[in-house]
């Protein structure tokens, strides 16, 4: 006989009008019940932790007794869960493949009313299953897809009423709803989130009443060991992220924007963004197009006589006006005809630019510290180098600190090198440009960090140590990559280059303050014109803003809390104008730190059954892990005592595996790898059986060709339009 054990609630909703009646959830404390606390013989039986929560069982058992002459089959459901015991199960005929058939489970086995149905439901099955003779088939050959494959509600509607009676039943039957439950959106069908209300401000209205009764779970969820090392790795990656943004704003203003506003503006809009927003996974960076712009526009009011800083708070103050409005008129749903084109595009060429980067700082590293390649050690006697005083000898200044009379006095050749150069001596010699090889070091570090990350990551795939361990070293292998290379760097003792935080509170440039004033020093007329360029900033703010969110809110992540597209714009162009007031950088979404936030704090099943790889269930969702991560960021000026000990090149390496590992995933990167494969060696996806090789190369092929085009824009000024580019 075989039964059905259930442990969840009524089976999905629907109740056939059977004398079954309600088949309701039942509080047993069988052994399959381990959706409500275990009991102590499922704590000791390992196996049952193996079943994933909510699981439902269908039992095949067979017996033989004396007095029957013939097979008896009886299909027995029960309307209560319970428990049957140790029970040894053998698999009779098809009936095990059957109940693994959906449409089976869900519309015959739970609404079937007499042996017509069950014999019906059968039927079907037998029809549509492709039966292999185990002495014919070879794993290596690969079943070609059949033609035609009916959908489940196509077979269900084959499967009508006049073949099984009140199967389809009254307001649909009880197995029904794991279909709807389980069904997904196609990959670019988002759902009702980017849906267009034609209300004023609908959108916005509808993603708050989304988002609110998540809001004690988004807190408490965070309360994991797991986000413990999210938030270490994030951190490090924002605090790199805004000391290179800064610098780099430093040289375009003028130090009007340098590395301290941007550790504050990153502080302030990431912490504000992340408690409020509609997907706290999103993590605000600054961007290459928003500097290209700042750059622009200091150039433009620096050469036309206009106050830079009052000139950029009025472009802030109408982008967030325009913002405001693109929320209350949902233009976020155009969103939703973007496709898979677009997003793997952004997503690669953002990858690229992390990993361009990276790779571009180290190599950099031997113009300052180049490698003596003419070093002979035979002729080391021959190395020398001598300061020699400078003649005449100059008239000291203040600053110098020392006399005219002991600058005479000075005995040049005990000089140090950096004394030498500052009291106006030079030097000479072949071994006056000598320095260690740091360059080399800073490779080490910095592949040393990479490697040992890639490695511990795949920890929790190997066989050493029990699964909890390796899953936490797992977790962990950033941090511990970080503070093994840190320790390393250390014991050798080399001037390596080394992490330079603020240590003071105060803007980078003496004559300016926190508060930007928004009148009397340009013209009136100012106040009117920058609404042009604020409007070439809105864009850029909500291509970049909406692609990044698109790609993180995709269903590969398995987000269950919903998103809000129209809630994040809104909360973008506030703390634009915030920002705006307060002279600090416009932040938008970081497409890589973000998929790299994702990554860290994706869940795995805890077990599996033996030769079972554990199974992807989603994200840890939650706002804990964000603000956490910019709080530091804010507090980082007081913990630069530790943080100057850690050498630049470990952090690039760390940029290096965040580009690398947001390209795992991405469809375009693996169609790229199958240039390389011969067709023996090609993985098993689905596309590959359905579209002809060729087609799948001359796709891919015209997807290179634009990423190249928006390549070779992203190196000149027209890369201020590159979120432009990609969304057309």
């Amino acid at each position: 006989m075989a039964n059905i054990n259930r442990s969840t609630e009524d089976l999905r909703g629907k109740q056939p009008p059977t004398n079954y009646g309600r088949l309701r959830h039942a509080q047993s404390r069988s052994m399959n019940d381990i959706a409500d606390t275990p009991s102590t013989d499922q704590l000791k039986n390992k196996f049952m932790k193996k079943i994933p929560r909510d699981a439902e069982a269908s039992n095949v058992l067979v017996g033989e007794v004396d007095f029957l002459n013939k097979p008896f089959v009886a299909f027995v459901r029960l309307a209560q869960a319970t428990t049957l015991g140790a029970v040894s199960l053998n698999w009779l005929l098809n009936v095990h493949d059957l109940c693994w058939d959906l449409f089976f489970d869900n519309d015959v086995a739970y609404k079937a009313r007499d042996r017509e149905d069950l014999i019906a439901g059968i039927d079907e099955f037998l029809d549509e299953v492709i039966v292999l003779p185990p002495g014919e088939w070879d794993p290596k050959i690969r079943i070609e897809p059949p033609k035609k494959v009916l959908s489940a509600d196509k077979r269900k509607s084959v499967f009508s009423l006049n073949e099984l009676g009140q199967v389809n039943g009254t307001a649909g039957g009880g197995g029904g709803g794991l279909a709807n439950d389980e069904e997904m959106p196609e990959q670019h069908e988002l759902g009702e989130e980017l849906a267009f209300t034609g209300r004023f401000c609908g959108g916005l209205y509808l993603d708050m009443k989304r988002k609110l009764p998540w809001l004690p779970s988004d807190i408490y969820e965070g309360f994991h060991i797991q986000s413990i090392s999210a938030v270490l790795f994030i951190y490090l990656g924002c605090i790199t992220n805004a000391i290179t943004f800064g610098g780099l704003l430093g040289d375009a203003t003028d130090n009007y924007q340098g590395v301290m506003e941007s550790f504050l503006g990153t502080a302030l809009a990431g912490s504000v963004f992340c408690l409020f927003s509609g997907q706290p996974l999103i993590i605000l960076s600054s961007t290459g197009p928003i500097l290209i712009f700042e750059k622009l526009l200091y150039e433009f009011s620096k050469n036309n006589g206009i106050d830079y800083m009052e000139l950029r708070l009025w472009i802030g103050i109408h982008s967030c006006l325009q913002c405001l409005i693109l929320v209350a008129t949902d233009a976020s749903y155009i969103i939703k005809y973007m496709t898979r084109f677009t997003e793997e595009g952004f997503s690669s060429l953002i990858s690229f630019i992390f990993i361009s980067d990276a790779i571009k700082k180290m190599v950099g590293s031997f113009k300052y510290y180049p490698i003596n390649t003419d070093f002979k050690p035979d002729y080391i006697t021959t190395y020398k180098c001598e300061c020699l005083a400078p003649d005449p000898i100059p008239v000291p200044d203040n600053s110098s600190g020392v006399s005219g009379l002991n600058i005479t006095a000075l005995d040049w050749s005990q000089l140090g090198k950096k004394e030498c150069l500052k009291y106006g001596g030079s030097l000479v010699g072949k071994s006056c440009k000598y320095v260690p090889d740091l360059a080399l070091m800073s490779f080490i570090l910095f592949f040393g960090t990479y490697s040992m990350t890639v490695t511990l990551k795949k920890f929790k795939f190997s066989r050493y140590f029990p699964t909890k361990l390796r899953k936490l070293i797992s977790d962990f292998s950033i941090f511990m990559s970080i503070m093994t290379f840190v320790g390393l760097d250390m014991l050798m003792g080399l001037k390596t280059p080394k992490l330079i935080v603020p240590t003071e509170f105060k803007p980078t440039r003496p004559d300016r303050g926190w508060l930007v004033m928004p009148f009397g020093k340009n013209p009136w007329w100012i106040y009117l014109a920058s609404f042009v360029p604020a409007l070439l900033v809105t864009i850029l703010i909500f291509m970049d803003q909406q692609i990044s969110a698109v790609i993180v809110n995709r269903k590969e992540n398995k987000l269950k809390k919903g998103c809000g597209y129209h809630l994040d714009l809104f909360w973008v162009g506030v703390l634009m104008a915030a920002c705006s007031f307060m002279g600090l950088p416009w932040y938008v979404a970081a497409t890589v730190i973000s998929i790299a936030h994702i990554d860290s704090l994706k869940m795995e099943s805890e077990s599996s059954a033996p030769g079972e790889q554990p199974q992807f269930l989603g994200v840890r969702e939650q706002r804990i892990t964000g603000i956490l991560v910019f709080a530091l960021t804010g507090v980082s000026i007081f913990l630069a005592p530790i943080l100057k000990f850690i050498p630049m090149p470990v952090l690039y390496g760390v940029f290096l595996y965040m580009g690398v590992a947001s390209l795992s995933g991405i469809q375009f990167w693996d169609r790229i790898k199958l240039y390389l494969m011969p067709s023996k060696h090609q993985p098993d996806f689905s596309y590959l059986r359905h579209v002809p090789l060729r087609k799948v190369h001359l796709f891919t092929l015209v997807q290179i060709t634009c990423l190249a085009v928006l390549w070779i824009l992203k190196s000149t000024f027209l890369a201020i339009i590159f979120p432009v580019m990609v969304g057309t």
